[in-house]
């Protein structure tokens, strides 16, 4: 049943990325082409709507259950570090549409969009709002989290549609009544949007600052979760464990990184089948955990434990098994 919710929760969340992604490529072809800056610049304000679901989804990307303490640093890190690219990508993008913005209404003789522009628009806001009604039906269901988060991405980018929207209509009511005031709506427009991309940018590095330096208390179900590894069969101690939770996108919803001591004599085989256990059971256990990554090593005991195996062949201690 957990596999099935997460296996939802998944295909609704790539769902956003890719519609997203390829409503800013059609958006940023179209308005290149046919002359809209605004259209280009809430073809940025897509990106980074794709760009924060992705970076979001990067701890869940090619996890392995087994690594040594050097790969798993690598990967605690990875994630915050392109949310962070991601980010500075943004915020850099969203100053160039700025400064064109600014330059074209001080320099440039305007010239209105072509009508393949407000097309295309009106396109993106259809496919945008079946998207999310997608989203919101599959969060409310389930009561996740996220569903305040797909709610103010679905708000913030109205307004920027609606916004590009009424630049262009005003553009071409200018240029076909030769209102010559009217032809800067598109770079006014690209302007008001080019602040939301900024706004956008700076939510995602400074909640990936947060999350990367900020060290949270532990997490309320921790002795739950170290109760449940410690029921396995098969696991000695519980080296470490690890709580993440994700804010903006998976409010509630938290990913393990558990590193367990199993007996060194056992067979690699045998200490997968114990971290699959262990992650299953923590996935049917408690409906909030979205993901839970196992890492096994062997025990290295100390004195006074002994092993039964180890009695007759040598003094390695280890625990009775």
């Amino acid at each position: 049943m957990n596999n099935e919710r997460l296996s939802h929760t998944d295909t609704a969340v790539w769902s956003g990325i890719i519609s997203d992604s390829t409503v800013a490529v059609g958006k940023g072809v179209v308005g290149y082409f046919f002359g809209s800056m605004a259209l280009m610049s809430d073809a940025l304000h897509s990106a980074s709507n794709a760009a924060t679901l992705l970076a979001d989804r990067l701890p869940w990307l090619g996890r392995p259950k087994l690594s040594d303490r050097k790969q798993k640093l690598s990967e605690e890190h990875a994630a915050p570090f392109m949310s962070i690219l991601f980010a500075v990508v943004i915020l850099v993008c969203g100053l160039q549409i700025a400064v064109s913005a600014v330059k074209h209404l001080s320099t440039r003789t305007p010239e209105a969009p072509g009508l393949e522009a407000i097309i295309a628009v009106l396109i993106s806001l259809g496919v945008n709002e079946i998207v999310f009604q997608y989203q919101y039906r599959e969060s409310k269901k389930k009561s996740d989290q996220r569903l305040k988060a797909h709610s103010e991405n679905h708000r913030f980018g109205l307004y920027s549609s609606l916004t590009v929207l009424s630049g262009l209509f005003l553009s071409r009511v200018g240029s076909y009544y030769e209102i010559h005031t009217l032809l800067y709506m598109d770079s006014i427009a690209a302007l008001i949007v080019s602040l939301l991309v900024l706004r956008k940018g700076y939510i995602l590095v400074t909640s990936s600052v947060n999350n990367t330096f900020t060290e949270k208390p532990l997490h309320e179900h921790h002795a739950d979760y170290m109760d449940t590894i410690q029921r396995v069969h098969g696991v000695i101690t519980v080296e470490d464990i690890k709580v993440q939770e994700y804010g903006q996108i998976r409010q509630g919803q938290v990913n393990i990184d558990v590193k367990v001591s199993v007996n060194p004599r056992i067979t690699v085989w045998e200490a997968h089948e114990i971290a699959d256990r262990i992650r299953k059971l923590l996935l049917h256990r408690f409906v909030h955990v979205i993901n839970a990554n196992v890492s096994v090593v062997p025990y290295e005991p100390g004195y006074p434990y002994k092993s039964n195996y180890d009695l007759v062949d040598n003094d390695l201690p280890t625990l009775p098994q």
